[in-house]
């Protein structure tokens, strides 16, 4: 449990968005996608997720890991299958966003959601490393409460409303790594795939990864960071995190690419130099590969998820 309470402390943790949702028509997201950690609190209607459609019952709550490419659907009645480019746009036919603090649950069909980004020692993404499907938490008012309290606070000109949401958000954090730990969940993904934390060489990759993004991160590059050789650094990286370094890279790459997306005015051309392609039409290509639409469109989603 020790390294567990090293690995929370160790937990950069950043508030993304939130919204409560009224939904007006029954739909299943095919592909839904998102490079932060999504989780729903569930008041009334039906969520289900996954191939084999599993319920979410009202007042438990649906966490979907970042980068966990998944199937969700809302409502329960017939309902229409769409990307996740398809949502975007047609979203206010089946989406309407709730700004009235005091009707928080109180519309049929609705959920608040919050999404985060949970890091470790600020460089790798702690759920998505940890390669866990997306999973219901149940019977736990104390973490649907967080989620309530973050989002009116997210609503409102409180004074310190940002401490107060980033101090939520930490507890919203905490205490799904606690729900997984109590209830013994994925129990062989976290013995495999939370060591590698522990490496010091690998965590000054990481860092270098997250420092030099935009530049020459080629395993050479790495093999000196980790003081390996070049022939070595991939099976190594490899071995403690199951997948190969440059894999890795251009998932943080993508990752920072949309983050760029959602807080800046700077176009598709210099968010993708600034990520490390010199070459705009490839990582527009790249880009629609990994998440589904083009970098342009989401930029537009995010807006439209801001309305």
């Amino acid at each position: 449990m020790e390294d567990y309470n090293k690995i929370i402390e160790s937990l950069g943790v950043r508030f993304i968005k939130s919204k409560n949702i009224k939904i007006l028509q029954s739909l299943t997201v095919e592909n839904f996608y998102d490079v932060g950690n999504t989780i729903y609190l569930l008041h009334k209607g039906e969520i289900s997720f996954g191939d084999e459609k599993q319920k979410v019952n009202e007042g438990d709550l649906l966490f979907i890991p970042g980068g966990r490419l998944t199937s969700v659907t809302y409502g329960k009645f017939n309902p229409m299958k769409l990307t996740n480019e398809d949502l975007l746009n047609n979203r206010d036919k089946f989406f309407s966003s709730l700004t009235d603090k005091s009707i928080i649950g109180q519309d049929e069909d609705s959920f608040s959601y919050i999404t985060f980004e949970a890091k470790v020692f600020d460089s790798v993404n702690f759920f998505a490393s940890l390669d866990i499907p997306a999973f219901i938490i149940s019977n736990q008012p104390k973490l649907a409460e967080y989620i309530i309290e973050t989002i009116k606070e997210d609503l409102s000109n409180n004074p310190g409303k940002e401490r107060v949401i980033k101090l939520n958000t930490e507890r919203v954090v905490v205490e799904i790594i606690r729900y997984i730990l109590e209830k013994r969940l994925f129990v062989e993904q976290l013995a495999t795939n939370s060591t590698y934390f522990k490496d010091p060489r690998l965590i000054d990759i990481f860092a270098f990864i997250k420092k030099h993004l935009g530049g020459d991160l080629s395993n050479k590059v790495l093999a000196n960071v980790a003081n390996v050789s070049e022939d070595y650094v991939g099976q190594y990286f490899k071995m403690l995190t199951g997948i190969n370094p440059q894999d890795y890279i251009e998932y943080q790459r993508m990752e920072m690419a949309v983050n760029l997306l959602r807080t800046s005015k700077k176009s598709i051309r210099e968010i993708g130099r600034e990520v490390g392609y010199k070459d705009t039409a490839y990582f527009c290509r790249r880009f629609k590969m990994m998440f589904g639409i083009p970098a342009g469109k989401m930029r537009r989603r995010e807006s439209l998820m801001n309305i």
